[in-house]
């Protein structure tokens, strides 16, 4: 199948934008909490939705007395926290325009996205973040106040803005539409300068309703609970942060992932959002704690057995047997894994990259449903996401209502629809390129099943192609290994080079579990990238991986380095991706020792 188009199952007003979402909310479902926020000591509190548009009311008209006009930049940059989305809802009812900064910006990123978007104010949450800022603010011509969060700019701004009258909100509020810019998302920008994103309030408004209209009930169904772990300033979350606040479902912030398995004990959510690695480390370190404990045998039992589970629910028909042998690792194992999510988790979705048909069966069969979906920042977030009712692991379901996906002739995915950008900001070439007769090119490949379920199979422009002409496209590869508890990170590499190998780095976190389970010695990182132990195990994985691809797409030789890609050494964006052309600048001795050595075995 080429072609597969959703149609819409709804219509927005042209004059709406996404404020009204909450005031759409206030009159269906008043009762129900908005957010719930934690004190220091991890109790959370319940707030009401007619509180918290107090409050937006309160900080928008602030930013009215500070000079906010309609169509004014507001850039947000801070971690993960009840106040970004404050400020995100106040600076949209003042007319304004929020642009999101990741928190871990280098100063050089922060200049670049504030001077781009002519940013006039920014909030910061902490000093070292504004001392971030007042080190470039020479190069921000347009910039006038800084805000911080932690000295209490949102009691300052509810002050300032007494003097405003309702009326001058409401005008405010009311100018902008569908139509009007609500944000400017800075790419990640795995090759070149971040390019920002055009997302009107149509995009928010109708892929929210889209996306509700279609899984709401289902999946979030009045007074569901969403614990929010991942940066705001990515599209993602951003767009699930909105679509929670537009429908009956009660937020809570999380900003620090290393607290992150006490505070889903604490909240208890009924929902999910998180990138694959998420739940790779989820059951890596379940099945890392049951060998150390003498438990190994049993774990890999449950897990098949949840995998043959969820893959005869697909089937439509579950043996007594199986159903049998499931109850059993129900209570011995499932029930520990769902209470390690907080007892209440049945659905999630994960986005970023691809799953694995494997740990979603996995997750499915544990009683958790993890809906597997794919977009980028120019589609607001979703392009498509797995059906509830028709679950098929390894896609990512159909694309949402009101959107249609094309397969071109080489195999790049284009998207038309509800999501869709407008464009990038201040760059009509970039914007030519990717808009083009109405479709959205992503840069992605992928495939569409006979139901319209889209598989993505890697990107265009990542494709390598070796010395003997063979595409070779690295994710699929990629994505396998990394599943691997020791590895943490990787890059296949092999544009026109004779044959396709890897670069493979380890994860510090689960190395010592890893070696105490296998009975081997402590080492260090250094140590164990040059152990011979290891290194066999890594082959071992190396192989499983290659058994999924033919024989010329292959990884035929590797290498183990002893430190990680990161965000902060600059290998991977602020969403996690991998800069492939950095690693592949930076590693070109190594790579030129790979290729210069012995011919690899055939």
């Amino acid at each position: 199948m080429k072609q597969y188009g959703t149609p819409a199952q709804h219509t927005s007003r042209p004059d709406e934008n996404t404020t009204d979402l909450l005031l759409e909310r206030l009159a269906t479902h008043p009762d129900i909490p908005i957010f719930e926020r934690a004190d220091e000591a991890g109790n959370y509190t319940p707030m009401s939705l007619a509180d918290f548009l107090d409050e937006v009311r309160a900080v928008a008209k602030g930013l009215i007395a500070s000079g906010v006009g309609v169509g004014d930049v507001v850039a947000i940059l801070s971690r993960t926290r009840y106040e970004w989305a404050l400020m995100d809802w106040s600076i949209w009812w003042a007319g304004g325009v929020s642009v999101p900064i990741y928190e871990s910006s280098s100063p050089s990123q922060i200049q670049w996205i504030a001077s781009q978007s002519e940013a006039r104010f920014i909030v910061v949450e902490a000093t070292r973040h504004r001392e971030d800022v007042e080190s470039v603010r020479g190069e921000l011509p347009a910039l006038e106040k800084i805000g911080v969060l932690e000295d209490g700019i949102i009691e300052e701004l509810i002050e300032r803005g007494k003097d405003v009258s309702d009326e001058t909100l409401e005008e405010h509020r009311t100018a902008r539409n569908l139509d009007d810019i609500a944000t400017i998302i800075f790419t990640s920008g795995t090759t070149g300068r971040p390019k920002g994103a055009l997302l009107s309030h149509g995009n928010f408004v109708d892929t929210t309703r889209s996306a509700v209209t279609l899984l709401g009930q289902q999946v979030l169904p009045p007074g569901s609970r969403l614990l929010m772990f991942l940066p705001m300033a990515h599209v993602f979350a951003r767009l699930i942060t909105v679509l929670a606040a537009a429908w009956p479902v009660t937020t809570a912030f999380t900003p620090d992932t290393k607290n992150l398995l006490p505070d889903l004990a604490a909240f208890k959510p009924t929902f999910l959002l998180a990138v694959p690695r998420v739940f790779e480390k989820v059951y890596n370190s379940a099945e890392a704690k049951a060998i150390a404990g003498g438990r190994g045998k049993i774990f890999t039992a449950a897990s098949q057995t949840a995998i043959d589970y969820s893959q005869a629910l697909g089937s439509g028909k579950v043996p007594l047997t199986l159903r049998a042998k499931h109850a059993v690792f129900d209570k011995l194992v499932y029930g520990k894994l769902r209470d390690a999510m907080g007892g209440k988790v049945q659905w999630a979705v994960s986005g970023g990259a691809p799953l694995g048909a494997r740990l979603a069966h996995f997750f499915r069969g544990i009683g958790v449903t993890v809906l597997e979906g794919y977009g980028l920042t120019e589609t607001t977030a979703p392009v498509g996401v797995n059906l509830p009712w028709n679950v098929k692991p390894g896609t990512v379901g159909p694309p949402l209502p009101g959107s249609t996906v094309k397969i071109a002739d080489d195999g790049e995915i284009l998207v038309k629809g509800v999501m869709v950008f407008q464009g990038y900001h201040n760059n009509p070439e970039a914007t030519a390129e990717a808009l083009q007769d109405g479709w959205f090119h992503t840069g992605d490949l992928g495939h569409l099943d006979e139901d319209g379920n889209l598989t993505i199979t890697g990107r265009s422009k990542e494709v390598l192609i070796t010395a003997g002409g063979k595409n070779v496209s690295p994710n699929q590869l990629e994505d396998q290994l990394r599943a691997h508890p020791l590895v943490s990170q990787c890059v296949v590499i092999g544009d026109q080079k004779p044959f396709v190998a890897a670069i493979l780095t380890l994860d510090a976190e689960m190395l010592p579990t890893w070696l105490k389970n296998n009975g081997i010695e402590e080492l260090s990182l250094t140590e164990a990238a040059q152990d011979p132990r290891i290194r066999t195990e890594l082959q071992n994985i190396v192989d499983s991986a290659n058994r999924t691809v033919s024989q010329a797409e292959s990884i035929r030789k590797f290498e183990v380095i002893d430190t990680d890609f990161t965000e902060e050494n600059g290998y991977l964006t602020p969403s996690l991706k991998l800069k492939r052309n950095v690693v592949v600048q930076d590693m070109s001795e190594l790579i030129e020792k790979i290729y210069s050595g012995a011919k690899p075995a055939q």
